[in-house]
């Protein structure tokens, strides 16, 4: 399957078979403009703005916007709430985390979580082969707590998102902070959007960070 970041916390994930997913696209209020992407499905983990446009991505998707458990022509989809602060939700309000099993692989996408980590969370969502996840703080967790949900979850593969990128007008942080709790081997900053992921062959982890498409 094919993982390609289209910047903030948006990827599209592209099984084998063709069938394909964008997450929390958003607009360009966030100081950049959202690519021009087609896909089958969208899911939204939350309604703020830098999230929830499902205008931006063509071909006639289907929604995905609250708890649930689906098929979409193969692909497992399955949402888990949880909170967007650490205050269980008074603050930011709930937030969906998305798992994805496509070519045999568990993604996760954690959207904007905002609470620490927890065991009858880490429960909940494994097995993750592949996890996409906040590290900017302020809105989310940060990077401190993100290290921590990598320890817990044992995904194969890290991908950061949400973080301050050039153009980004959010108020977070950048994402070396996260990058310096690994050890230097570990981490690998691709020189394009693209990853492709093949079936788990190890229990190693890698942070891999993608650089963001533009247009």
């Amino acid at each position: 399957m094919k993982i390609e970041y289209l910047g903030h916390s948006c990827f599209k994930l592209t099984e084998s078979t063709g069938t394909s997913v964008v997450c929390d696209p958003y607009d360009s209020s966030i100081g950049y403009d959202m690519p021009k992407v087609e896909a089958d499905a969208v899911t939204v983990s939350h309604g703020h703005y830098d999230h929830a446009n499902t205008g931006a991505v063509v071909g006639n998707p289907k929604i995905i916007d609250s708890e649930c458990t689906c098929e979409l022509d193969g692909v497992h989809i399955s949402a888990v709430k949880s909170f967007h602060d650490g205050q269980r939700g008074k603050v930011r309000g709930e937030n969906l985390i998305f798992k994805f099993r496509m070519d045999g692989i568990d993604i996760c996408h954690l959207g904007d979580l905002g609470e620490a980590c927890s065991s009858e969370l880490i429960e909940l969502l494994l097995p993750v082969d592949v996890l996409l996840i906040p590290v900017g703080g302020n809105y989310t967790i940060d990077a401190e707590m993100a290290k921590e949900y990598v320890d817990r979850l044992m995904p194969n593969v890290v991908i950061p998102m949400h973080y301050r990128d050039k153009g980004c007008k959010i108020d977070i942080e950048k994402v070396d902070g996260f990058l310096e709790a690994f050890d230097e081997e570990d981490v690998e900053e691709a020189d394009g959007s693209e990853l492709e992921v093949t079936r788990r062959v190890s229990d190693d982890t890698r942070v891999i960070v993608l650089r963001r498409r533009n247009g």
